[in-house]
């Protein structure tokens, strides 16, 4: 009876396309059937079908090197043996797939080696929660955390901060543009000032950047008439990512943390898209000797699997069982995944790889900057780098510098997929060239990205013939 009931149900088969139509098709049948949310779509209009470390391919046979690496979330890349040979064996082993909060071994197996990872100061003390598997879904734990440990209900963020798009996270935003269409975020949330070299929010640049920063948060925590009620926690990344990339100096991360320990505020730190190596330490605040009272881990932590989770210090360890939970928080694949990748990431120094190759990249991308006048700035730490696009002859601001320019950034990236390289934009005006390359990049392939970043800004900012309306190379 099961095969007469399908037999007589309607068939609504997806029409087969032509194999020379099937990108075409593709890509236009998901444009007209997913939400007009969708991002990276937009500008990465390309069917991929294949990806091995590095490298990924498309529908057509192109080759292109991947920059984006999901957003940082391949440490190793695509399929890299010593992570699928670990996942084909356990699907192949009969284990359960999905198991709550449940002890498993896998479940176990992750556990020790996350430990094994974390920095020794910080797990002595650690508890850890399994989240649904989002970035997002983990800040939303640690909020939860913290007002129930503390009794407080304010937070602290920061300007430029990105910690998901969940209501609570989307409070902590400083993007506002996301926010606009949305009510009812999370209440007393108050954004203080991130210290940028460049783009100074105090107007003066430079390590006076961090003072001031510094200086002002000591003094709103300190002033009773600040209007803000002692915060349940203050929450910031190492290096700002979806914020443009800017990285916070040692002595301002190491000022900050006197600070949250003198006003007893509990320090957050989102590891996120900074955390196991991508900045050339396993935790991108471990270049400051901190030990924060809660880390915040998703993407890189699952291998190329959906996990998240929070560690913090056991003395915050209140809130009672159910009060965060998620179907999906016992992914197994995803803790052999990510036992896999941290054990590799470990025993093959990793963090090491991605600050040396991370150098030679920077280098190379000073080269431009010194060829290409509509690079304002290049900055990062590690394999986590970014290129902010200005106007030269745009109008200056107090400082001298140049405007953003989000437009040329634009079409720089839309260039580079043209010359096989993948990258996304950030930061404000989405102005910011971001580079989030696996760890596994070669010394050669450092090389190919940089020929491919010189050919598409090459062709970006080539003049145009005045007589005949083309690019010089277009003319020969």
């Amino acid at each position: 009876m099961l095969e007469h009931s399908l037999e007589s149900a309607p068939q609504h088969a997806l029409p087969q396309p032509q194999p020379h139509d099937a990108p075409l098709t593709t890509l236009s049948l998901l444009a007209e059937r997913e939400s007009n949310a969708r991002t990276y779509a937009r500008s990465i209009d390309r069917v991929l079908t294949k990806g091995e470390l590095a490298v990924v391919h498309d529908s057509e046979g192109r080759r292109y090197l991947d920059c984006l690496a999901c957003a940082g979330a391949l440490p190793l890349g695509h399929n890299h043996p010593y992570v699928m040979e670990r996942v084909n064996r356990f699907l192949a082993s009969g284990h359960i797939l999905q198991g709550l909060d449940i002890a498993t071994p896998a479940k176990s197996a992750f556990v020790d080696e996350l430990y094994r990872v974390l920095p020794p100061a910080f797990a002595a003390n650690a508890k850890v929660q399994f989240c649904g598997p989002s970035g997002a879904d983990a800040v939303e734990a640690a909020i939860k955390l913290f007002k129930t440990a503390t009794g407080r209900r304010s937070v602290l963020a920061f300007h430029g901060a990105y910690h998901g798009m969940t209501m609570g996270a989307l409070s902590l935003m400083g993007n506002v543009e996301p926010k606009r269409a949305v009510a009812g975020h999370m209440s007393e949330v108050f954004f203080l000032p991130y210290p940028n070299a460049y783009r100074c929010p105090f107007g003066v640049g430079g390590n006076a950047s961090d003072t001031l920063s510094l200086s002002y948060i000591d003094h709103l925590l300190s002033d009773p008439e600040s209007g803000i009620a002692p915060p349940a926690l203050i929450i910031l990344e190492a290096v700002q990512g979806e914020g443009g990339c800017i990285p916070a100096s040692a002595a301002w991360l190491k000022g900050l943390a006197t600070l949250a320990a003198r006003h007893a505020i509990p320090l957050v730190i989102d590891e996120v898209q900074t955390g196991f190596g991508r900045t050339g330490t396993m935790f991108a605040h471990e270049h400051a000797g901190i030990v924060p009272d809660a880390i915040v881990m998703s993407k890189a932590v699952g291998g190329g699997f959906p996990l998240a989770l929070v560690a913090y210090h056991r003395q915050y360890d209140s809130w009672n069982p159910g009060a965060h939970a998620g179907t999906f928080r016992g992914n197994q694949i995803a803790l052999v995944s990510g036992a896999a990748t941290l054990q590799y990431l470990r025993e093959n120094d990793l963090p090491a790889a991605a600050a040396r190759l991370g150098a030679k990249l920077r280098a190379g991308l000073g080269a431009l900057q010194q060829r290409f006048d509509c690079i304002g700035d290049v900055r990062g730490r590690g394999l986590m780098l970014g290129i902010e696009i200005v106007d030269p002859h745009g109008p200056r601001d107090a400082r001298g510098l140049p405007p953003a320019n989000g437009a040329l950034a634009k079409r720089i990236k839309r260039e580079c997929l043209q010359q096989g390289l993948i990258i996304e934009t950030g930061g404000r005006h989405g102005a910011v060239l971001r580079l989030l390359p696996p760890l596994v990049l070669t010394d050669a392939q450092v090389e190919e990205i940089l020929t491919r970043l010189n050919l598409a800004f090459a062709e970006c900012t080539a003049p145009v013939c005045q007589n005949t309306g083309t690019r010089p190379a277009e003319a020969l």
